[in-house]
């Protein structure tokens, strides 16, 4: 794609410390994206090793590449916001930098977005065999249960990396830390739908996760009460008229 052309889709991807991975996740997009108008860019939230110059490196080979790095570490929220703020696409879609998102399955995200009606502002992915711990299923379980019973949200999976998504309606959302993990409900809460998709999941071939389950649950338990409270206080307008 010519840098002077407009993306229809922005593919947006947060990385820290994923020296090893980034690059090689960077080809696979490309190679899933082949032949469309896209961009793809790469956050960099303060990565401590490689992960940034590699990034670098690959720019001439990939010229849809675009690479953004924050100064100091911000955590995966801000650098998903980072990367959708920089987007020229209409349509983004977001995949974690670890590898164990499969590129391949984020086309048919973007597509069945692009194919529905304006009133459905988010196609999430729904890990049909996911390749982590029991440990970490079994959280992802617990969590995801308690989530959907209190917020009333119709995601099965909201730890799922791929989304695909309207950009104008991303950047109408309020913005808070682990904002990532809440999509689906406020979607929902600004009057849009969503619908799922399985997709495929992978073992982690690199380093290592950046968030422990005692980390999750702590940081969860303050941020379900939050969005509760932002549901509670939303009041829609229905239809707008301009005359």
């Amino acid at each position: 794609m010519d840098a002077s052309d407009t993306p229809d889709i922005s593919v947006v991807v947060p990385v820290h410390d994923e020296a090893g991975a980034a690059g090689p996740l960077a080809r696979e997009i490309a190679a899933a994206f082949a032949g469309r108008p896209y961009e793809m860019i790469f956050v960099d939230d303060a990565s401590r090793d490689t992960t940034l110059a590699e990034l670098r490196a690959l720019m001439a080979e990939l010229p849809a590449l675009r690479v953004l790095s924050h100064a100091t570490n911000a955590g995966q929220s801000r650098a998903v916001r980072t990367g959708v703020l920089a987007a020229r696409g209409a349509i983004v879609v977001t995949l974690d930098g670890d590898g164990q998102n499969p590129p391949a399955e984020a086309p048919k995200l973007a597509d069945a977005l692009m194919a529905a009606p304006p009133n459905v502002a988010l196609v999430g992915g729904r890990r049909a065999k996911r390749q982590d711990t029991a440990a970490k299923r079994w959280a992802s379980r617990w969590a995801n249960g308690i989530r959907k019973r209190l917020l009333k949200d119709d995601a099965d999976d909201t730890g799922c990396g791929l989304k695909a998504f309207r950009r104008d309606v991303f950047l109408r959302l309020p913005y808070f830390d682990h904002l990532h993990r809440y999509l689906p409900a406020l979607m929902i809460r600004e009057g849009y739908e969503n619908r799922y998709l399985d997709v495929d999941h992978r073992h982690r071939e690199t380093g290592r996760s950046k968030y422990t389950n005692w980390g999750r649950l702590t940081a969860s338990l303050s941020d379900l009460m939050g969005v509760m409270w932002l549901k509670s206080r939303a009041r829609r307008p229905g239809g707008i008229s301009e005359f």
